[in-house]
């Protein structure tokens, strides 16, 4: 099967049978896939983070409902 080149861009080719676009070129793969793989570990630690501040948050509301009760027990 043969494939045309895309003007204008080096290692991109057209599939002419499905008008797929295939990157020939591997070290920009290779850079798109470590460009994912960065991204996809920060969304990773932040939705941690945001767990750990939902969970502190809840912590915290629950040793304000402990206060509460001893003051008011205390009364």
């Amino acid at each position: 099967m043969e494939y045309l080149k895309v003007n204008g861009y080096d290692g991109l080719f057209k599939d002419p049978n499905t008008n797929n676009i295939i990157n020939t070129n591997m070290s920009e793969y290779e850079n798109y896939i470590s460009r994912r793989d960065t991204k996809n570990k920060e969304t990773q630690k932040i939705q941690g983070i945001e767990e750990d501040v939902a969970n502190m948050k809840d912590d915290l509301n629950e040793i304000k409902s402990l206060l509460r009760s001893l003051i008011d027990g205390s009364k």
